[in-house]
């Protein structure tokens, strides 16, 4: 019986086993795990490695041409793959009848009827009489309001008068300050005043003395060329509009297989198990308990208290204070805010310095300014002439004849059947896993008779 690996049954170069490293492969910290003579016996010096005879493995290229053929395209036989048989799942019906929804604890714990709480708490008796009460508190019995009457002030009625003559005592700073006045500074600053000379200035150099003045020769003008038109006919005849000729063709034809969308006229399905088994149930508002709603007494309060039964009145004279009223002190006589800092210090007329300038030593022009240039003596505008366009007309050239619009793909190309790797399922169909190998290899084995009975037995059983 023949094993295949997943390596084997590959066709597309993209599925490999997942390899385990071996003991043979191991990274370790001994150099040599065979064998102990690299340890035992050290290398000897002056030794020399003698010369392999063995030929170098050197690349030849093929100088022949490449044949496309290979031994896959020639030993490979394209089987039909079919495509499994989906399993027909039985239709649901729902069972007749009722749902039982009867439970262990609706059976074993049957409702008791219960009794409303009654408190072992006595009720609180309220003494309350019909009489209505009449009495005085002590606070209005004890604390009499008492007449009081207005203090007459102490204070004489003479108005202030200030003195009319001027306060004459002298300050230290006044007598020992004396006011001079202020005392201008002369400048030692000397004068910014150019100095002028009497004697004439002499404006001769070395450079009017030596120099020759030459006469120069006028500067020569070369004369414009005229242009002249060509009498012959421009050729705008390329390489590409002479070899290349556009014909009229129909449009390319896709090979490209059209993609069928697998429907059902069948209507959907959208009943589920819980839809048909689980109805919604009513649902009812929860009851809210109504509050008591308060009664007010109907009885009158008795407001008596033991300092008002205990309590003894004493008479006692009020509190008569001694300190005089302060009344604010008003005069007709307009302020006087004179001092003497104001009377000796008046403010001096300052004057501002005027600022130091320059006199100017250039005169300034009071004509007008000439703004002629020689750009604008001398230019001469002419008239511009239009230039004429020799380049051709972008228009396609256009045959009657068709395009032949036949390649090599269309003619040489022949469609194949895309086949599906068997490499990509987790279990191959047509195979059953056998083991696994030390590298990490996965074995399969073909189905065979005896496979096909057992797999609908374990199926029934996971069911």
């Amino acid at each position: 019986m023949t094993r295949l690996c997943i390596c084997e049954m590959c066709n597309c170069g993209r599925h490999r086993c997942t390899h385990q490293p071996t003991a043979l492969y191991k990274k370790s910290s001994q150099t040599n795990v065979l064998s102990e003579y690299s340890e035992k016996y050290p290398a000897y010096k002056g030794h020399t490695r003698p010369k392999s005879l063995k030929p170098q493995l050197q690349y030849k290229a093929h100088q022949d041409t490449m044949d496309r053929t290979t031994t896959f395209r020639t030993d490979y036989i394209p089987y039909e793959v079919t495509r499994r048989p989906e399993k027909l799942l039985a239709e649901y019906k729902p069972k007749p009848g009722e749902i039982d929804l009867g439970t262990t604890y609706k059976q074993d714990f049957n409702p008791y009827e219960v009794q409303p709480f009654v408190p072992y708490r006595p009720k609180e008796r309220v003494h309350a009489t019909n009489a209505k009460l009449d009495t005085v508190p002590t606070y209005k019995e004890d604390f009499r309001q008492w007449e009081i009457s207005r203090r007459e002030l102490t204070k004489s009625d003479t108005p202030y008068q200030p003195p009319a003559t001027k306060f004459g005592n002298s300050t230290t700073f006044q007598d020992d300050f004396v006011h001079r006045g202020l005392v201008p500074r002369e400048s030692y600053k000397p004068p910014n005043i150019a100095k002028l000379s009497d004697a004439p200035f002499e404006n001769t150099t070395s450079n009017k003395l030596s120099y020759i003045p030459h006469p120069l020769e006028a500067r020569y003008v070369k004369p414009p060329v005229e242009y002249k038109p060509s009498s012959q006919p421009f050729q705008d005849l390329t390489t590409h509009r002479q070899d290349y000729q556009g014909l009229p063709s129909q449009l390319p034809k896709s090979c490209k297989p059209e993609a069928l969308k697998a429907a059902s006229n069948k209507p959907f399905q959208s009943s589920t198990e819980f839809r048909d088994s689980f109805q919604p149930w009513p649902v009812y508002l929860p009851q809210v308990q109504k509050s008591v709603e308060y009664m007010s007494p109907t009885e009158h309060m008795d407001l008596t208290t033991t300092s008002h039964t205990d309590y003894i009145k004493h008479q006692i004279q009020p509190f008569v204070s001694a300190k005089p009223f302060s009344l604010p002190s008003k005069s007709s006589v307009p302020f006087q805010g004179n001092t003497t800092m104001r009377d000796d210090f008046q403010p001096w007329a300052a004057q501002r310095q005027s600022m130091i300038r320059k006199q100017e030593e250039m005169q300034r022009a009071s004509g007008k300014m000439e703004d002629l240039t020689t750009f604008r003596a001398h230019f001469i505008q002419h008239e511009a002439q239009p230039s004429f366009s020799f380049k051709p007309q972008n228009a396609p050239l256009r045959t009657d004849a068709p395009l032949q619009n036949e390649t090599m793909y269309r003619t040489e190309f022949t469609p194949k059947k895309i086949s599906t790797c068997l490499a990509s399922f987790e279990s191959p169909p047509g195979f059953v896993f056998d083991n696994y190998d030390d590298r990490g290899h996965r074995f399969f084995r073909k189905m065979t008779s005896a496979d096909k009975i057992e797999a609908p037995k374990e199926m029934v059983l996971t069911a």
